[in-house]
């Protein structure tokens, strides 16, 4: 059993920065790929980003790449979200999300879910 918890959601303007935190519980960690999702009101969730579990290998969804960047820390248990250059149309609620062993876009294939922070960016 993997507990995630998001931090690091806000107010922005457009062309600023904020940077993601998920936290998991638990002493595998390092055994779990992640992902961040998100979800705007009456769309499905959607792939933003994913990571390896040692951290070499990571997926970007096209429109944010080169703006964001996974990360992970396994000895803190964290994996962060680095947002630059925020648009408009990031605005959604983020969740992180846990799969163990491999790492995909698809939202079904991960077993462990945050509860989500909100990214607003004002134009």
């Amino acid at each position: 059993q993997v507990q995630l918890v998001e931090s690091g959601g806000g107010l922005v303007q457009a062309g600023g920065s904020l940077r993601l935190s998920c936290t998991a519980s638990g002493r595998t960690f390092s055994s779990y790929a992640m992902g961040w999702f998100r979800q705007v009101p009456g769309k499905e969730r959607e792939f933003v980003a994913a990571i390896s579990v040692s951290g070499g290998s990571t997926f970007y969804k096209d429109s944010v790449k080169g703006r964001f960047t996974i990360s992970r820390d396994n000895a803190k248990n964290t994996v962060y979200l680095q947002m630059n250059s925020l648009k408009p149309e990031d605005t959604a609620v983020y969740y992180c999300a846990a799969n163990l062993y491999f790492s995909s876009r698809s939202a079904g294939d991960y077993a462990y879910w945050g509860q989500g922070t909100q990214v607003t960016v004002s134009s």
